[in-house]
Formats: C-alpha cells, sequence, structure tokens
C-alpha cells in the first residue's frame, strides 16, 4: 500500500517524541570522531512544509511542535532540539518542520553517511531534490526499507544509527518490525536502533510492546507519550512508542527531565501520560 503521506502529520506529538530521541542519540554519537551511518528505513519527503499543502488540512502539528515554538521554560535538552528545528526558520513564524532525514542533516559531520529508503514515488523524488545538493553523502533508494536494511547492515565504519518507523498501515508491519531488528541485531550487534510505534487501541500494539524487551538486546530503553486518553469508540491514535538498543547512557535521565514536560505541555485531557522503562547495564 502505497497511500500514507507523513506530510498530513508532518510536526505532531508523535513528531516530536520521535525527533528528540533521535536528535539525542545523533549528538551523542557525534561525541567520538570515528564516522558513522545514519539509515532510515522509511524516510518520507525530508522537509514538510507547515503554512501550506497537506499539513494545514489536520494541521496535527499544532498540538505538536506549534505548542512548544515560543514557550520560555524548556527543559534544556528539549530546547536544543526546538534551536535545531529554528535553523529551518529563520523568522519568528514556524512554517518548516524537518522529517527525520533532515534532523540527521543537521547534525551528521562531513565524515558521516546517510543511507535513505523510501518507497512512494512521490516523497522519494521529494527526498532526492532536497537532498541533492548533499551530494555522495547521502544515498537513496525508492525501496522498501525491511529489505533495504539487510544488504547495509553491517556498515563499513561499524557504526551507524538506524531508525525505523514504517506507517503501520498493514498489519503485517508489527511483526515486520520485530523481525527487522531481530535481523538487524544478529548482523549488527553494536548498532543503535530506534523504533517508532503509534498508540492505538488495537491487540497488535500490546503483541509488539512485549515482544521489543525480549529480542535479547543486553541494552534497551522503552518510552511512550501519550496526549490524551485512548477514545471510548476505540479509535485514532492518542500517543507512541519509541524503543531503542544500544541507547546512550545518558538517554535515561533526559528523558526523565524531559517526559513530564512533554505530557503536561501537550496534553488534550487528563489522560496524558507518559512511561519509560529501561535496561542499561
Amino acid at each position: 500500500m502505497l497511500s500514507y503521506r507523513h506530510a498530513f502529520h508532518a510536526g505532531n506529538h508523535a513528531d516530536v517524541l520521535k525527533h528528540f530521541v533521535l536528535h539525542q542519540v545523533l549528538s551523542y554519537s557525534n561525541q567520538k570522531d570515528k564516522p558513522y551511518w545514519y539509515v532510515d528505513s522509511h524516510a518520507g519527503a525530508g522537509m514538510y512544509a507547515l503554512d501550506h499543502g497537506y499539513a494545514m488540512q489536520n494541521a496535527e502539528f499544532e498540538q505538536g511542535i506549534a505548542r512548544l515554538w515560543q514557550a520560555n521554560d524548556l527543559p534544556p535538552a528539549l530546547q536544543a532540539f526546538i534551536d535545531l528545528v529554528r535553523q529551518l526558520n529563520p523568522g519568528p513564524t514556524l512554517k518548516r518542520y524537518p522529517g527525520s532525514p533532515n534532523v540527521a542533516q543537521l547534525l551528521l559531520r562531513p565524515h558521516d553517511r546517510m543511507r535513505l529508503f523510501e518507497l512512494h514515488p512521490t516523497d522519494a523524488k521529494l527526498l532526492r531534490q532536497h537532498f541533492k545538493p548533499a551530494g555522495r553523502q547521502v544515498l537513496i533508494e525508492q525501496e522498501d526499507g525491511f529489505a533495504g536494511l539487510k544488504a547495509l547492515l553491517p556498515p563499513p565504519p561499524r557504526r551507524a544509527v538506524v531508525l525505523i518507523d514504517p506507517p503501520y498501515e498493514e498489519k503485517r508491519d508489527y511483526q515486520r518490525v520485530v523481525e527487522a531488528l531481530k535481523d538487524s541485531l544478529q548482523r549488527f550487534a553494536t548498532g543503535t536502533y530506534l523504533l517508532w510505534y503509534p498508540l492505538l487501541q488495537r491487540p497488535e500494539i500490546k503483541l509488539l510492546q512485549e515482544k521489543l524487551p525480549k529480542l535479547g538486546a543486553a541494552s534497551w530503553l522503552h518510552a511512550t507519550l501519550s496526549i490524551q486518553a485512548p477514545s471510548e469508540d476505540g479509535f485514532g491514535m492518542h500517543g507512541s512508542g519509541i524503543f531503542v538498543i544500544n541507547p546512550p547512557w545518558t538517554l535515561p535521565e533526559t528523558l526523565n527531565n524531559t517526559l513530564p514536560y512533554l505530557a503536561q505541555k501537550l496534553a488534550l485531557d487528563d489522560g496524558a501520560s507518559f512511561t519509560l522503562e529501561h535496561q542499561i547495564p
């Protein structure tokens, strides 16, 4: 299925959680001089307009990044992420929001590399246009990211940050992400992997959450952020989760200081909440 377009959801609460954690992981990876690869299994279009087009139809960013844009009480780590988004919005108005590849582009160093997968033909074309000036640093494939991962791991520098965030249009995606992580760990056990997923009232979510800590990774972190209570009719996404394998040892404390703020700032009702678990030797 190729109906999903992330532009409709750009900058929403799920993007804030996902990209904030990605920002933390990449910033930590930059502390070592040795180069690494950033790999994105479902890269999208790279950059999204918030003042016109698809993003304006549901305006989900108004319940996400827009609530943080003018805040003057942000935790330091979250302020650093907002400062990164401000690099793309030179004026006072929030007009553009970076997808995960663009978050990575703003953080990667000249000797690091990006490998991006996007199956949707329109988004793949937009992605290539956006990253054309980057030259050889960025390689883009119009391909299923699950299959693409197998060909890339382990990467030549033996360091990588891998983001897996399919649209979950199909039920089998919930099993495919588990299989992708399991296979990736066998090929490249020392990589850092970030898996994003939606919080929905579906049995697949509970099964996924049960399977992730059992993948056998020695070090992991699992965080969720809900902005409202699940709806009575059972429909709609009320939050999202992110599971990180081989996370920075600093990430639990950072999220302890940030998730309560996000749950309060992005809340739509009294059901807003967060969870945080980790096993880091």
